[in-house]
C-alpha cells in the first residue's frame, strides 16, 4: 500500500465541530442484530470539540463533567451517584488513539505537529440520546481537518472509529448512534450480515428531512441508566433464542416499512410502526429492564393518542402526535404534572461537506 501523505503547512487556527444528540426513529435496537434503522440528527442538544493546535498534546478537562475538586466529601460522593465515574476526558483519549491507530494500519501519514483538545456539551445525561459517541464524533471531525485527511478516510468508515473509541472503554453498543452522527440529518441504515461481513459496515442511505412529519422528545430530569438494557437479550439472541431472533428481525423490518411510508407521506402508518417498535422491545426486555420511569414516557403520550418509543435504550422518548397542536397541548398538560419535558424536535440536516461525498463515491 502507498503511504498516503497529509498536506504540509503549518496549522494555526482553532477547529471546531459540533455533533448532535441522536433519535432512533424506527428499528432500534436491531442494529446490533444485523437489523435496519432509521434514525434522525437534531438541533435540540449537541457535543462540541474545539481543537487548537500547541506545543504539547493535550487533552482539557471539562470544569463540569470531569470535576475533580469538591467543597466536601458529601459534595464528591453526591457528585458520584448523580454524574458517575466518568467524563469526556477519556472519550477524547480514546478516539486519539483509534485515529491513529488506523491511519498507521492504512498508511496514511501523519504530520507531527501537535494540539489541545477541549470539549462542552448539553446533552441531558442517561436519556438514550448518544452523547457519548457525540463528543467522540465531533472530535474525529477535528482530526481530519486537523491532520487533512477527510479524503482519505470514507465517511461510511467513520462510525466504526467513533465506536472503536467507545468499546476501548467498554461501552456497549451498536453503530447506529454512530452512523447518524458521521451523516446527519435522516438516514436509513441496512446492517445486514451479509454486507457487515463483506464491507465492514452497513449500507447507508440519507433521506430527506422533510418527509418527517412534527416530532416531538419527552425526557426526564433524572432518567434511567441506559447502559443496562441490552444485557440479557443480547446473550438470548446469541444463545439462539428463536423469540429474540424473530424479534429483533421484525423490529428491523419496521424500518423498512417506515422507509416507504416517509415516502408515501403515511402519517398514520407511522402511528402503528411507531408504537409497535416499543411493544416488541417492551415484550423482549420486560417491564423491569425497561425501568418504571421509561414505561411512563411512553404511556402518558399515548393516552392522549399520541405514537411514542425510546430514542434509544431508555431516558427519553420521541412522539408524534397526528392530531396536531391541540394534541400536543394535551401532551404538555400530561407531562408537566408528571415533571417529564416536552419539547418540538429540531431535526438538522447532513452534516456532510464536498470532501465528505467525494469519499462517498469512491469504490
Amino acid at each position: 500500500m502507498d503511504p498516503k501523505s497529509t498536506v504540509p503547512g503549518e496549522a494555526t487556527a482553532a477547529i471546531e465541530h459540533r455533533s448532535f444528540a441522536r433519535i432512533g426513529f424506527l428499528g432500534n435496537p436491531s442494529d446490533v442484530y444485523f437489523g435496519r434503522t432509521i434514525s434522525l440528527t437534531i438541533g435540540n442538544f449537541w457535543a462540541s470539540v474545539k481543537l487548537e493546535p500547541s506545543q504539547h498534546l493535550l487533552i482539557k478537562p471539562h470544569p463540569f463533567h470531569d470535576l475533580v475538586q469538591f467543597s466536601s466529601l458529601d459534595h464528591l460522593v453526591g457528585r458520584l451517584e448523580n454524574e458517575g465515574y466518568y467524563g469526556g476526558v477519556r472519550l477524547l483519549m480514546a478516539i486519539c488513539k483509534v485515529f491513529r491507530n488506523y491511519c498507521k494500519d492504512n498508511a496514511i501519514l501523519l504530520h507531527q505537529r501537535n494540539f489541545s483538545l477541549s470539549y462542552d456539551t448539553n446533552i441531558p445525561r442517561q436519556t438514550g440520546l448518544s452523547g457519548s459517541s457525540a463528543i467522540v464524533s465531533a472530535a474525529l471531525n477535528c482530526l481530519l481537518d486537523f491532520y487533512n485527511v477527510r479524503h482519505f478516510i470514507k465517511v461510511q468508515v467513520r462510525p466504526n472509529l467513533v465506536l472503536g473509541a467507545e468499546k476501548e472503554l467498554g461501552i456497549v453498543a451498536g453503530l447506529q448512534d454512530r452512523v447518524a452522527q458521521v451523516y446527519g440529518g435522516l438516514v436509513h441504515m441496512d446492517f445486514s450480515k451479509e454486507h457487515m461481513d463483506q464491507l465492514g459496515h452497513g449500507i447507508y442511505t440519507p433521506m430527506d428531512i422533510t418527509l418527517l412529519p412534527p416530532l416531538h422528545l419527552i425526557y426526564a430530569e433524572n432518567p434511567s441508566d441506559s447502559g443496562k438494557v441490552h444485557s440479557m437479550v443480547r446473550q438470548r439472541w446469541l444463545d439462539g433464542d428463536e423469540f429474540i431472533i424473530s424479534s429483533m428481525k421484525e423490529v428491523g423490518n419496521l424500518a423498512e416499512e417506515g422507509r416507504t411510508a416517509l415516502l408515501n407521506k403515511d402519517h398514520s402508518k407511522l402511528v402503528e410502526l411507531m408504537n409497535r417498535n416499543f411493544d416488541i422491545r417492551r415484550r423482549m426486555f420486560g417491564d423491569e429492564c425497561l425501568g418504571a420511569m421509561n414505561i411512563e414516557m411512553v404511556e402518558v403520550a399515548r393516552r392522549v393518542g399520541a405514537a411514542s418509543k425510546f430514542t434509544g435504550s431508555g431516558g427519553a422518548v420521541v412522539v408524534f402526535c397526528p392530531d396536531g397542536p391541540s394534541q400536543v397541548k394535551l401532551l404538555e398538560e400530561e407531562c408537566r404534572k408528571l415533571g417529564f419535558k416536552l419539547q418540538p424536535v429540531k431535526i438538522v440536516p447532513s452534516c456532510l461537506n464536498d470532501s465528505d461525498m467525494q469519499t462517498l463515491s469512491k469504490p
